[in-house]
């Protein structure tokens, strides 16, 4: 089984390189694997201890970042490594402050492992969410250095549940302990007899619960919006985009901030000539503030964007799934998004409380957006979405509680 899943690894990559000529994200991701372990060597004293937290992106880095966070406040005198699988976040966050080094992670096979942990030398390590990789788990858990999975979640659909999934258990049973979720997940893990979890709950609540509090103004958006009503729309596709259009055209009163999931030359384009007059945010002078749109052309700025937000659109529901709805729903704002979001708890409690709305096409986005016309309603709605953010907050407490026995 593992052998075959080697051989993928080592065929995956060959696939990459190709892939690379004509994608400029793939470009980057084998640009930086690129010399990789000699700017290792060059950076990394191999002989100090170091805490490692990995990250699959940049969603992943949000999510963990207030374990990181809580963990070098409680224990500065730690070196700590980052690393990131995916460009998306090691572009934005290469030069994170609260690392002492940040890197690509190398392709998880067995002598890239042994390498990598070699010349980091760690002597604990957190893993965000779902990352799972076979030989890196296996030679920690050989090397008996302690690894702990951060926000774990797990769908009964996966394969480590199914029967003919049992050869893949291994990989699950080299974690030292999981810090889950949700009930499901520490049902799921218990069911295949792995009984180190513990019930925490998601920490991308405590990472959006201050954002709110936060008086991060920017003055460009404060121009540009101007007293007028505003959808922020959030890491939306074309498939969002496209729905949008008329949504634009029925209300004229409205201004509309997108900020596309993906922002290349190409894209940004695209969205220029489906949003006529609008403007590029890094473009946006006095004279640009009449205009009704405004494309946001840089990344990570969306989470400061939804303070100026009466609804929120959260794109990804007409793709493979919705984006993060509580960068949004933490400044009090009802949300609407397509119709792709049950693999997220948070999106389907707060469609339960009809804090959030799911459309399906132009139709039900124009009632939906209809319905939120009215402020008092919006408050109403909004309010539910800030109190399910603040409720479900403290999984980092959580954690560093249960670490703090461990040392």
């Amino acid at each position: 089984m593992w052998f075959l899943y080697n051989i993928a690894i080592y065929i995956g990559k060959l696939f990459v390189v190709f892939v690379s000529l004509f994608s400029k994200r793939i470009q980057k991701w084998h640009r930086g694997q690129k010399g990789l372990f000699q700017l290792i060597e060059r950076t990394v004293r191999p002989t100090a201890k170091h805490t490692w937290f990995h990250f699959a992106s940049l969603g992943e880095f949000e999510q963990g970042r207030p374990v990181l966070e809580a963990y070098k406040q409680q224990f500065p005198e730690k070196r700590i490594v980052v690393t990131f699988f995916s460009p998306s976040g090691y572009e934005v966050r290469a030069h994170y402050d609260q690392a002492d080094y940040v890197f690509y992670l190398p392709l998880d096979t067995p002598s890239n492992a042994k390498r990598f942990i070699d010349l980091i030398n760690p002597e604990i390590v957190f893993v965000v969410k779902y990352e799972l990789w076979h030989n890196y788990f296996k030679t920690l858990y050989r090397r008996q250095i302690p690894l702990y999975l951060v926000s774990a979640i797990f769908r009964e659909n996966q394969l480590y549940f199914k029967w003919y999934g049992k050869p893949l258990r291994s990989t699950l049973r080299y974690v030292r302990h999981y810090f889950a979720q949700n009930r499901e997940t520490v049902s799921l893990l218990n069911q295949i007899g792995i009984d180190q979890v513990s019930l925490t709950g998601d920490t991308r609540f405590d990472r959006v619960a201050h954002l709110a509090l936060k008086q991060s103004s920017i003055p460009a958006i404060e121009g540009f919006v101007n007293g007028s009503p505003v959808l922020v729309i959030g890491s939306s596709w074309s498939p969002d985009e496209e729905l949008l259009t008329g949504l634009v055209q029925h209300y004229p009163n409205w201004k509309f901030i997108v900020a596309p999931h993906v922002v290349d030359a190409m894209h940004l384009d695209e969205l220029s000539q489906r949003f006529p007059g609008s403007v590029l945010f890094s473009k946006l002078t006095d004279t640009a503030y009449a205009g009704r749109v405004l494309l946001i052309d840089n990344i990570g700025m969306l989470s400061r964007l939804y303070r100026y937000a009466d609804i929120a659109y959260i794109g990804g529901g007409f793709g493979v799934g919705i984006h993060n709805t509580l960068e949004a729903a933490t400044y009090g704002v009802p949300l609407i998004f397509g119709p792709h979001y049950q693999k997220f708890q948070e999106a389907k409690d707060l469609i339960a409380a009809q804090a959030a709305f799911s459309v399906n096409n132009l139709q039900q986005l124009l009632e939906t957006f209809g319905r939120l016309q009215d402020p008092a309603i919006r408050a109403v709605k909004g309010k539910v979405s800030y109190d399910y953010v603040q409720q479900q907050a403290g999984a980092t407490g959580r954690i560093m509680d249960y670490l703090s026995d461990k040392f």
